[in-house]
């Protein structure tokens, strides 16, 4: 079965004045769409073919397969990345905000260090909170590399690439962080991964399409 491009859990215009529709269309529909594509078309005919996209990553790492892994790592952390996000204003649950106040000190401070990992990470990548040997860890990672596969428990995850955030902000990444720290951050979909201490699994089938 393909690896599919699930359509957005909001509508394009969902998140705006943190990211514009135009963004997201271009984000959602050229960039995630073209790492699909190309997974797709370099497992087909293959016995990789009927492989989940998280065991597609494990695999091509596994085999260095430099050219497999970035796309399909790229699939999963741009899929992951659409539902870290949200119109709706959250906050983290009681359980994972005492988790946060154990491990940074509060709710601002995570934010701060967040945004300021993010802002100081070099070229391309993703910024991620993560569940590392029982307690909140941010990580950062470089290009596509994801934890799909590894052993941090992913909660949340900020694009730092350049094309999510351009259209609307040229070149100020810490405008783009801030405005998703303060705004679009889906505090629910970590509280559930850090309850259930489970990882975020990216769809197999379609769901009906978003307007």
């Amino acid at each position: 079965m393909p690896i599919i491009l699930p359509p957005l859990p909001y509508p394009h215009d969902a998140l705006a004045p943190a990211i514009s529709a135009e963004t997201l269309r271009f984000h959602h529909g050229k960039h995630h769409k073209g790492y699909v594509d190309k997974v797709n078309a370099a497992v087909a005919g293959t016995p990789l073919e009927p492989a989940s996209l998280e065991e597609l990553v494990a695999a091509a790492r596994r085999r260095k397969d430099r050219k497999l892994f970035n796309n399909a790592a790229q699939a999963w952390n741009h899929g992951f990345y659409w539902q870290s996000l949200t119109p709706e204003r959250t906050r983290p649950s009681p359980a994972l905000a005492e988790a946060i106040a154990r491990d940074f000190g509060g709710h601002d401070a995570l934010v701060e260090e967040l945004a300021g990992q993010g802002a100081e990470h070099f070229a391309s990548g993703w910024v991620w909170l993560a569940l590392e040997d029982d307690k909140l860890a941010v990580i950062q990672t470089h290009d596509a590399e994801t934890l799909a596969d590894q052993p941090a428990l992913p909660l949340l995850v900020i694009d730092l690439w350049e094309h999510a955030y351009y259209l609307d902000r040229q070149n100020d990444r810490p405008a783009y962080l801030k405005a998703v720290l303060g705004e679009v951050l889906n505090w629910d979909l970590a509280s559930r991964l850090h309850a259930a201490n489970e990882r975020w699994t990216y769809p197999s089938e379609q769901v009906a399409e978003r307007v």
